[in-house]
């Protein structure tokens, strides 16, 4: 698991712009209910009404399919009830879950419904760990010995294992980590951010994020209104 999260919309119902991650996310609200949030390959706006709790599990890239039981590549750019994965279990945690009395006891309530870890990853997912904790700047060959599979063959179970390819997957990651630069900086620097995220130069980081996002990144951090959900 990457991480826990959950945000309560106040006042006026509020809309989050979602960007790719490599990650896929179990979500909740009591408007839509439990829902899986499969890895994307462009941004997604969610909207939720006034009042409502919004709460997630974010899984790591490569690591949400033995959680779902069933593989990541059948979720990419979708939003699905967890019951279509979970069945009968999914629709008894969200009677529970409509029934929590705070923030507190929903993230419980989530957390303590998910299966236990498996004991270690598999080769492929130590290898796709292994792209993400390079955030994207891998080299892929390497990445393919380490999951003993040739090259044909990782991108396959790559794709089966986190919903995207290789390539995908490693170009989501380095625009992710430039959105972290980018987020974090008073004043945004780009060259020296398409530097720092393994980029070739300003040009192929700008073409990221037209296709990730659909605008610059000058635009998508001077009007950013991206939120945890997704």
């Amino acid at each position: 698991m990457e991480c826990a999260w959950y945000s309560e919309t106040a006042g006026d119902a509020q809309e989050y712009a979602v960007r790719p991650d490599g990650c896929v996310d179990i979500v909740y609200s009591a408007d839509e209910g439990l829902r899986i949030v499969g890895t994307m390959t462009a941004e997604q706006r969610f909207r939720y009404p006034a009042g409502v709790l919004v709460a997630g599990v974010r899984f790591q890239p490569g690591m949400s399919g033995g959680i779902l039981r069933a593989a990541p590549a059948e979720f990419t750019d979708r939003t699905i009830p967890l019951e279509s994965a979970w069945g009968a279990r999914a629709r008894q945690l969200e009677e529970r879950l409509r029934h929590a009395k705070s923030p507190g006891e929903t993230m419980r309530l989530l957390l303590g419904a998910l299966p236990p870890p498996e004991t270690s990853p598999n080769p492929v997912q130590r290898a796709i760990g292994a792209i993400a904790a390079d955030r994207g700047c891998a080299d892929l060959e390497v990445a393919a010995r380490e999951a003993r599979l040739s090259p044909r063959q990782f991108r396959r179970r790559c794709l089966e294992e986190s919903g995207l390819t290789p390539k995908h997957l490693s170009r989501v990651l380095r625009f992710r980590y430039a959105c972290q630069l980018a987020g974090g900086a008073e004043k945004p620097e780009w060259s020296a951010i398409a530097a720092e995220a393994g980029y070739f130069d300003q040009a192929h980081m700008i073409r990221d994020f037209h296709e990730f996002t659909g605008s610059t990144p000058l635009s998508v951090f001077s009007n950013t209104a991206a939120g945890a959900p997704g």
